[in-house]
C-alpha cells in the first residue's frame, strides 16, 4: 500500500496541478529598485531648478587651472567651438590678430581644435606677462579705485582688452578705463580676477603656440 502512494502521488500532484492551471505569478519589482532616468534624479518633475545653479562656473581653487576655467566661463561659459557675433573665436574668445602674433593662421582648425586652443591661452599668458612686466613690479599691491592691483587681475583684463589698454589703465590711476562691446571693463576684470596664482607660467616675448 505505501509503495502504492508513494508511485502514485507525484501523478496525483501533477494532475491537480493541471487541473486548476498553474501560470507564475507576475513579479513585482518594488518602487525603490526601480530606474529613474537621470535627468529625473537631478531635476525632478515639478521641482523649480534655479537657473543660476545651471550656469555657475567650476570652482576649482585659486590654482592656474582654477583661474583659466573662470575666465573661460565668463567669455564662452567654457564652450570651445562657439564663435561670437564679433567673430571672436572657441573657449578664451580670441581675436584674430591675437592669434597670428601667436603663430596660428587658421580659424577653422583652431575652433576646432580644443588642444590649440588651451596652448594658445598659455602662450598668451606667458607674452602679456612679458609685455605688462614693468606695470607688474610697480603696481602690484596698490590700490586703484578702491581694488587692489594684482599680477592676475592684469593678465585677466589684458586677455579682455589688450596689454596696451591696461598699462594706460594703470599709468592713469584708472582714469583711462575700457570696456568690450558687451560693456565689461578693466577695472571689473581686475577685481573679478584678482585671487589666483599663476606664478608658475614664465613671461616670454613673442612667444609661439
Amino acid at each position: 500500500m505505501r509503495k502504492w502512494l508513494s508511485f502514485t502521488s507525484p501523478l496525483i500532484i501533477t494532475f491537480i496541478l493541471l487541473s486548476f492551471g498553474f501560470e507564475p505569478k507576475e513579479v513585482k519589482v518594488p518602487e525603490t529598485l526601480k530606474v529613474t532616468q537621470p535627468t529625473e534624479v537631478l531635476f525632478p518633475k515639478n521641482k523649480t531648478v534655479n537657473s543660476s545653479i545651471l550656469l555657475a562656473p567650476p570652482f576649482l581653487g585659486s590654482s592656474y587651472i582654477g583661474f583659466k576655467e573662470a575666465l573661460a566661463f565668463k567669455e564662452s561659459q567654457g564652450n570651445y567651438f562657439t564663435t561670437n557675433t564679433l567673430g571672436y573665436l572657441g573657449k578664451y574668445q580670441f581675436g584674430i590678430g591675437t592669434l597670428q602674433l601667436m603663430g596660428v593662421y587658421n580659424a577653422t582648425r583652431f575652433l576646432n581644435d580644443p588642444v590649440l586652443q588651451e596652448r594658445a591661452f598659455h602662450t598668451n599668458i606667458a607674452r602679456n606677462k612679458w609685455i605688462l612686466r614693468r606695470d607688474i613690479a610697480r603696481f602690484v599691491g596698490k590700490r586703484i579705485g578702491g581694488v587692489e592691483i594684482t599680477e592676475l587681475g592684469m593678465l585677466a583684463a589684458a586677455h579682455l582688452a589688450g596689454a596696451g589698454n591696461v598699462k594706460k589703465y594703470l599709468r592713469s590711476w584708472g582714469a583711462f578705463d575700457v570696456s568690450d562691446s558687451y560693456g565689461t571693463t578693466i577695472a571689473e576684470y581686475m577685481k573679478k580676477f584678482s585671487g589666483y596664482d599663476i606664478s608658475h607660467v614664465s613671461p616670454k616675448r613673442n612667444p609661439k603656440v
